[in-house]
């Protein structure tokens, strides 16, 4: 059996099995605490898992943590200020949301060359602050089947995974996740809000020593 499975299964009880509704600091902390304790990475085919897990390098002390990520933030928002990723902090973990209209073609999860430059910025400042872990989340539109927006939701994460980890990022700190259709931000009904709904999010997330 594919020892990577049961950990798959335990996101998907934690995040979509929930009464209410997680709010994005709930979710990253139960991601960040996910990836965190997997030693290692793995990956498999469509049948069984297609996500990369990431491990942590380097840890922070509780005091630390609050000043460490204010530095991470103040030097994403200057690398990335006009470039169309929008900069979001929620307690200790920083999103960085990446629109799939300047991300990816349509239906393609082969990342825009004039995007590379804006990821290698995200890359350079990754490097320097080692102490964070990032989950990479694929999301799309409700256009298309399910099993359909699923697969491109993967494989857009990965495809950012795999241009981190080229560009000098430790791939033991990186995790690729796709979550589909099932996690939009905006209505579907509309073509804005599909705009919206299409999209990868980077997540960081201080490693805390236990």
């Amino acid at each position: 059996m594919n020892k990577w499975i049961p950990l798959v299964a335990a996101t998907a009880v934690v995040l979509a099995g929930c009464q209410t509704p997680m709010s994005n600091t709930q979710k990253g902390a139960t991601i960040g605490a996910i990836a965190g304790a997997v030693i290692g990475k793995g990956t498999g085919d469509h049948d069984k898992s297609r996500y990369v897990w990431g491990a942590a390098v380097g840890a922070l002390a509780g005091g630390a943590i609050g000043a460490y990520m204010d530095k991470q933030e103040r030097e994403f928002r200057e690398e990335l200020a006009g470039s169309g990723v929008e900069v979001i902090r929620d307690g200790d973990t920083i999103r960085l949301q990446l629109p799939s209209n300047i991300t990816f073609g349509t239906d393609s999860a082969v990342i825009a060359s004039n995007f590379d430059p804006v990821l290698n910025d995200v890359a350079r400042v990754l490097q320097k602050y080692e102490k964070t872990t990032m989950v990479i989340e694929g999301h799309t539109d409700s256009t298309g089947s399910a099993e359909y927006n699923q697969r491109l939701s993967e494989n857009r994460a990965l495809a950012v995974r795999n241009h981190l980890n080229r560009n000098g990022v430790d791939a033991r700190r990186l995790t690729a996740m796709g979550f589909g259709e099932s996690q939009p931000i905006a209505t579907n009904e509309t073509e804005s809000g599909r705009q919206l709904n299409r999209r990868v999010e980077l997540r960081i997330v201080p490693n805390r020593e236990q």
